[in-house]
């Protein structure tokens, strides 16, 4: 019913056991989302991290949305801010470019 309630060690063990299925990047973001909720934004800022290099995430603009998020719970405005415009450099849809665009403002408030 709310965020305070997700049990988010069960979604963390449902992504371990899907990754296990199919080693996705984008699964393997997702589940560093899951890992943030349940360890910390800096153990799931340093799983972003690690799918930095992989090339099919190149141009998905998730991957330094998800970062600058974190980023952000972490207090590193300036780091965020850097992420938030490099997802905006990628492709997006328009509503969710008007989300960065705010999320990035904020990070300047």
């Amino acid at each position: 019913p709310d965020a305070a309630s997700t049990r988010w060690g069960d979604i963390l063990g449902l992504y371990d056991d899907l990754i296990a299925l199919n080693p996705s990047p984008v699964i393997a973001l997702n589940r560093a989302v899951a890992l943030a909720r349940v360890r910390g934004a800096a153990d799931g800022l340093q799983a972003v991290e690690a799918l930095e290099a992989d090339p099919t995430l190149a141009d998905y603009y998730l991957l330094p949305s998800v970062k600058a998020c974190l980023l952000v719970e972490l207090g590193e405005r300036d780091a965020a801010a850097a992420a938030y415009r490099e997802a905006l450099a990628r492709p997006c849809s328009e509503p969710e470019r008007r989300f960065l665009t705010r999320r990035l403002r904020d990070c300047r408030a």
